[in-house]
């Protein structure tokens, strides 16, 4: 018997998706069924001089699409660049930087322990926009400095920025790309290579160049919706995105105290090869194979699978493969009674491309997290061409819990590339550790820092909101708040240390600082944290403190874009 892969931990997500500005954000667009796309902006093209309601060389047969707001924007001075620099740099690569710091933080790693180590980055990515942007302004516009914007630099850009010494690879396999980053990214932990992974996606759509290719085809949904699995599913709208995800060995994460939010159980990457009879079309065949070889990998049986969330594109070829393979290899010898769910965070967000997969990987996690199958829109007449008759699957149009079935739920996550690059991982539902017993009411100093004034005043403000009642972090134990402040994140030199001796003296303090109320001379830990002094936290930890997830940085952003002084909005 093949030994099963080691698990692999999912510590830290963050994301920028339409709609939602973080991972919370889009739970609540996920949960409340909400289709984020909309109209595209004129500074992306003008849809007025473009626009055609049938395909015709040079037009695009929708006005819609999904698209982040702000993506010009960013903390140039944080990151310790010009503004010209900033100006000159693939925003992809600006997002991937914003994002990977919250991704870290949500894993409680501060980010300057990291250097030196074996970290490995793998980004994946398909379009490079800004590049074509600047060539269009002609031969003469382009620099030297126009190197950095290469698709290599993806993923260098990390590595670089953080001092990491893993692997660093940016890979392109279309619309599976990200989700083959996260898989070489296990594989390499698997093996040592790498002690920690960075896995993303990302995908800027700022010229009209592909959805003028995809209205002829045609494979753009006229009306910029994905409505996967429906008998009126007439293509995809490609949409901007960006997540990330950190990776550890399950049993090195439990050992360092992380948060473990899901497990990567195992996976496959395949090919169709030429099952299908045609270069570009998916295959039943090699879909289904794909499936077994996941599930072989990982070493759970396909019945067992609760939910799949799929490519999910929404075209006439693609929807009928998909689920015909997942009927095939789920349904054997699953109970009565039990359907697999099968969704697509495409219905709400669009067609993220290089970050479809780590999109769909986020969504999957939360699901775990919440014990919840969140609806798939668009979803009103089942496709005649899918034998639902046969098949024990089901798309979920309202919230569903998952199933109580006496062990971690499991789910599946696909994805597919145009060259027939097939991914699917199977994802575990992570154990709930038992809750710590309380913590004795005594005196504990919170500490907070920024790279400027004003950033510590937003963190403070953020804390305020965090820990008030109905805030996120309300129902955590003031000893966890402060334990993970201090061990759990990087120190700046702007410095807050609030003591107190319970959550409503925190919340006191937090307020007096932005109402400008004279504080006490610091004297102890605080005085030398305040100073810039090393303090030793580790030695400070009390023995039943864990990490818990706090307030992410507060980014002070401008706008930069070709040629342009950075601008507030």
């Amino acid at each position: 018997m093949t030994p099963r892969p080691e698990p692999i931990a999912v510590v830290g997500m963050a994301c920028r998706f339409p709609g939602a500005n973080g991972v919370d954000a889009l739970w609540e667009v996920l949960r409340d069924g909400i289709d984020a796309t909309g109209d595209t902006p004129p500074l992306r093209y003008s849809t007025d001089a473009l626009y055609s309601a049938v395909p015709a060389p040079g037009k695009v047969i929708s006005r819609r699409s999904g698209y982040l707001d702000g993506a010009d924007r960013f903390d140039a001075g944080f990151f310790g660049m010009a503004a010209e620099e900033a100006a000159a740099l693939d925003p992809q690569q600006r997002l991937l930087m914003t994002t990977a710091w919250e991704a870290l933080e949500d894993a409680g790693i501060p980010a300057d322990r990291l250097g030196g180590s074996r970290t490995g980055v793998y980004v994946g990515a398909v379009h490079l926009d800004y590049w074509d942007l600047l060539a269009r302004r002609g031969l003469e516009s382009i620099t030297g400095s126009a190197v950095y914007n290469n698709r290599s630099v993806l993923s260098g850009r990390l590595s670089y920025l953080f001092d990491l010494r893993g692997p660093s690879i940016s890979l392109d396999t279309a619309c599976s790309s990200s989700l083959v980053a996260v898989h070489l990214a296990c594989q390499s932990l698997r093996t040592g290579e790498t002690t920690l992974a960075l896995a993303a996606g990302v995908n800027l759509k700022l010229i009209p160049d592909q959805d003028v290719m995809l209205s002829q085809i045609p494979i753009l949904a006229p009306d910029g919706r994905c409505k996967f699995g429906d008998a009126f599913a007439d293509g995809f709208a490609p949409s901007d995105g960006v997540g990330v995800v950190v990776l550890k060995p399950l049993a090195r994460a439990a050992a360092d105290g992380d948060r473990i939010r899901a497990v990567v159980l195992g996976g496959a990457v395949t090919n169709d090869g030429a099952s299908s009879g045609s270069l570009l079309a998916p295959s039943v065949e090699g879909h289904a194979q794909m499936l077994r070889w996941a599930y072989e990998n990982a070493g759970v049986p396909p019945a067992d699978v609760d939910f799949v969330e799929a490519h999910g594109t929404g075209t006439p070829m693609i929807d009928p493969v998909e689920f015909a393979a997942l009927g095939d290899v789920l349904g054997a010898g699953r109970p009565a009674g039990r359907p697999c769910f099968v969704g697509s965070i495409k219905t709400n967000i669009g067609h993220t491309e290089g970050a479809a997969g780590v999109a769909a990987l986020i969504k999957t996690v939360l699901c775990l997290e919440h014990r919840q199958v969140v609806p798939s829109l668009h979803f009103r007449t089942p496709n005649p061409a899918i034998a639902w008759d046969r098949l024990p699957l089901v798309v979920p149009t309202r919230a569903e819990p998952l199933p109580d079935t006496g062990r971690p739920a499991v789910a599946g996550v696909s994805g597919q590339g145009i060259s027939a690059v097939n991914t699917h991982l199977v994802i575990g539902e992570a154990r709930r550790p038992p809750p710590p017993p309380p913590s004795e009411a005594r005196a504990r100093l919170l500490v907070l820092s920024a790279r400027s004034p004003q950033a510590l005043d937003d963190l403070a403000r953020a804390y305020l909101r965090h820990l008030r009642p109905g805030g996120a972090g309300h129902g955590h134990d003031l000893r966890d708040v402060c334990h993970s402040a201090a061990t759990r994140r990087q120190h700046h030199p702007h410095r807050l240390a609030v003591p107190a001796d319970s959550r409503d003296t925190a919340l006191r303090a937090l307020a007096g600082h932005l109402d400008g109320v004279p504080r006490a001379e610091p004297t102890g830990l605080a005085r030398r944290y305040l100073a810039g002094e090393p303090v030793p936290w580790h030695s400070l930890t009390e023995p039943d403190a864990r990490y818990v997830p706090l307030p992410t940085y507060p980014w002070q952003t401008q706008s930069y874009w070709l040629e342009t002084d950075p601008r507030d909005h």
